[in-house]
C-alpha cells in the first residue's frame, strides 16, 4: 500500500481505507458477485476470508461498524466452553477447544494464553474429583499441548495465586489455560486479511431488501448510511450472518419460520485495580449457578457476565442498575474482602447472544452450537455459535456454498485455506517469533519519540502491522498535529481499518473507551477535529458524530 502526500495530509490507496470507501462502494453495481455476505461481525468477516480464499468474488456489508454488535461485546476470551461439558456438548467442546490454538497461532498479537483459576468449595457446583476429571477431559478434547494442561492446586497454592478469594470452605482449585483476546481487534484482523485477499468489505451499508429472480434470492438493495445512496447488487449466493438480527433478515425474506433465535444479554463491568486488585484470572460459579469471569487487564479488572433473556433494542443494549448490582454482588460473594460498589464502575458493556431457541431451557442452559438454515429462496443463514468457532463455522458454510455452486453452475473452488493462514498483523512463523518482533519494533518506535510504554503497546497491539505505524510516524514526524501516540494509530485506523467515525476509533480500533477512559476524555475533541479536516466532514456530520461518541460514552460509562 503506497502512501503519498496530498494538500499536506497523508493518503493511501487501500481496499480498506475510509478515504477510498465511497469511491469503492460506487463500483459494487458493476459486476455480479459470487457471494454476498450481510453482517460484519466475526462470523461475517470469517465467511468473507474463507470465501475469497476459495476463489469466490466476495462482497460483505455491515449496517453499523465492523464488530459493533456481539463481536465487540463478548467476555473477550477465545475459550473452549468448559461449562458445556456439563451439558454433554462434547463435540462442540472438542471443536472449539482445538480452534483456540489455531486462532492463537494465526494471530498471537490479539490472542494471549491466560491461566484460569477455578476455585473449588465444599458446597460448590464443582467438586475436586469432578473438576479434575472435567479438566482432564477438556484437555483431551481440546488437544491441549503439554505445557498448558490442567493442574490441581491445594488451598495454599490457590490462595497464593489469588489472595482475595473467599477462604471459607475452600478445598483447592483447578488451574487451566484459556486464551484472552480483544474481540473487536480479532474481527478487524480477519476483515483486513479478507480485504488483502481481494474481498470488498464496507461498514455502514445496510441491506434494505432482497432482489429475487425466479423466486430465488439473487442480490440485495444496499443503502449507504453515510450518504443515503442506494445500490443494487447481484450475487449468486447471499449469506445472512447478522447475529442478533438474523431473524429480521429472514423476515424480509419471508422465511422466518421453524427454528428461531433466543436472544440473551451479557453484561461486563470494568473496575480499576486500585479498588479490585485481582492478580489472577478467576472463573467461578455464583449462588444461582451462573458462571462468572474476573480477569485482570492493563491495570483494570473486568468482570462478567450476566445471562438474561432479552427482547429490547438490539443496537447498543442498555445496562441496568440491576445488571451492575448482580455483578457487584457476585464479586462480594467470591471476594468478600473487596470493598466496592456500583459507583466504582469505570465502564461497562452489554452484548446480545444470538442463541438458537430450545423449548423449556433457561438462558444459561441453551446450547451455543451453530446451525445453517437455508430458506426456500436460497437465502443461507448461519445462526448461533461462539467467537472461538468463527473459522470453523465459516469453513462449513463455504463448503456448502462450494458444493451448491459446482452443482448449479459447474464453478469449482479450492478447499478451505484458513486453518494455517496468518491473519493481518499475525504474520509470524510462531508465537515465539512475535515476542522477538515486539522487542525489535519497540526499539524502532522508541527511537522515533514514543515512550517505552507506548512503544511496547503499539508493537504488541499491531503485530506485523507495526511496520505501517513506523512508516506513518516517519512521514509525519515534526509536522504532526497531534501527539504521535494519538495521530499515528488514528491515521492507521483511517487508512487501513476503515475507521469512518470517531466512535470506530475510540471503541473498536483501540478499545480505549472500555479500558482507558481518561485517554478518551482527553483526546476526543482533538480527534474529532482532526478527522473532520482529514475526511472533509460538514458541520452537520461533525456534530452528528460528536453526539454519537458522547452517547456511547454515556452508555459505557454510566
Amino acid at each position: 500500500m503506497a502512501f503519498f502526500m496530498e494538500k499536506g495530509r497523508m493518503t493511501t490507496m487501500s481496499q480498506f481505507s475510509a478515504m477510498e470507501r465511497e469511491q469503492l462502494l460506487a463500483k459494487v453495481e458493476e459486476q455480479p458477485y459470487d457471494v454476498l455476505i450481510i453482517g460484519g461481525g466475526i462470523t461475517g468477516c470469517g465467511l468473507a476470508l474463507d470465501s475469497v480464499t476459495r476463489g469466490f468474488n466476495t462482497l460483505l456489508v455491515e449496517m453499523q461498524d465492523f464488530a459493533s454488535g456481539t463481536s465487540s461485546r463478548s467476555t473477550k476470551l477465545v475459550h473452549g466452553g468448559l461449562r458445556y461439558l456439563k451439558q454433554f456438548e462434547v463435540k462442540m467442546v472438542s471443536e472449539v477447544g482445538k480452534e483456540r490454538a489455531i486462532v492463537y497461532e494465526n494471530a498471537p498479537h490479539v490472542t494471549t494464553p491466560e491461566w484460569m483459576l477455578l476455585p473449588i468449595y465444599k458446597e460448590g457446583t464443582f467438586g475436586k474429583f469432578s473438576t479434575s476429571l472435567g479438566l482432564r477431559v477438556y484437555d483431551f478434547l481440546a488437544g491441549v499441548k503439554k505445557s498448558e494442561r490442567r493442574k490441581m492446586l491445594g488451598v495454599e497454592e490457590t490462595l497464593k495465586k489469588e489472595p482475595l478469594l473467599k477462604t471459607k470452605d475452600l478445598l483447592g482449585s483447578g488451574y487451566y489455560v484459556e486464551y484472552r483476546t480483544d474481540d473487536a481487534r480479532l474481527t478487524m484482523e480477519v476483515a483486513k486479511k479478507a480485504a488483502e485477499k481481494g474481498a470488498s468489505l464496507f461498514n455502514y451499508v445496510k441491506a434494505e431488501s432482497f432482489v429475487y429472480e425466479n423466486g430465488k434470492v439473487s442480490g440485495a438493495i444496499l443503502k449507504d448510511q453515510e450518504t443515503s445512496k442506494e445500490y443494487t447488487v447481484r450475487a449468486k449466493k447471499v449469506i445472512n450472518a447478522t447475529g442478533p438480527w438474523v431473524d429480521s433478515l429472514r423476515e424480509k425474506d419471508g422465511s422466518r419460520k421453524g427454528k428461531r433465535l433466543q436472544l440473551t444479554k451479557g453484561v461486563h463491568i470494568v473496575l480499576d485495580q486500585s479498588v479490585f486488585p485481582l492478580k489472577q484470572a478467576v472463573y467461578f460459579d455464583t449462588p444461582d449457578g451462573r458462571m462468572v469471569f474476573a480477569i485482570p487487564r492493563d491495570g483494570k479488572t473486568y468482570v462478567g457476565t450476566t445471562d438474561t433473556v432479552y427482547q429490547e433494542q438490539l443496537e447498543n443494549p442498555p445496562i441496568t442498575r440491576e445488571d451492575e448490582q448482580y455483578i457487584i454482588d457476585s464479586i462480594h460473594f467470591m471476594f468478600p474482602d473487596v470493598n466496592l460498589n456500583i459507583d466504582d464502575i469505570e465502564s461497562s458493556w452489554a452484548g446480545i447472544r444470538p442463541l438458537i431457541y430450545e423449548e423449556g431451557k433457561g438462558p444459561s442452559e441453551i446450547s451455543r452450537k451453530d446451525e445453517i438454515w437455508i430458506s426456500d429462496s436460497g437465502l443461507i443463514t448461519i445462526a448461533g455459535g461462539k467467537l472461538t468457532g468463527y473459522r470453523k463455522m465459516a469453513e462449513a458454510v463455504i463448503d456448502m456454498v462450494s458444493k451448491q455452486m459446482e452443482q448449479e453452475t459447474g464453478q469449482k473452488s479450492v478447499p478451505g485455506q484458513t486453518k494455517y493462514m496468518r491473519l493481518s498483523g499475525g504474520e509470524f512463523r510462531s508465537p515465539e517469533e512475535y515476542k522477538q518482533y515486539t522487542i525489535e519494533k519497540k526499539a524502532e518506535l522508541s527511537s522515533l519519540g514514543f515512550s517505552e510504554k507506548d512503544a511496547h503497546h503499539l508493537a504488541a497491539f499491531y503485530g506485523t502491522n507495526a511496520g505501517y505505524l513506523i512508516e506513518i510516524a516517519n512521514r509525519i514526524k515534526n509536522q504532526n498535529k497531534l501527539p504521535l501516540t494519538v495521530e499515528v494509530p488514528l491515521l492507521y485506523a483511517i487508512h487501513h481499518e476503515m475507521a469512518v467515525r470517531p466512535a470506530d476509533f475510540f471503541i473498536r480500533r483501540t478499545g480505549a473507551l472500555l479500558f482507558d477512559f481518561d485517554w478518551v476524555e482527553k483526546w476526543k475533541s482533538p480527534v474529532i477535529d482532526y478527522m473532520k479536516e482529514h475526511l472533509g466532514w460538514s458541520f452537520e456530520q461533525t456534530e452528528r458524530y460528536r453526539r454519537e461518541l458522547e452517547l456511547r460514552i454515556e452508555d459505557l460509562n454510566n
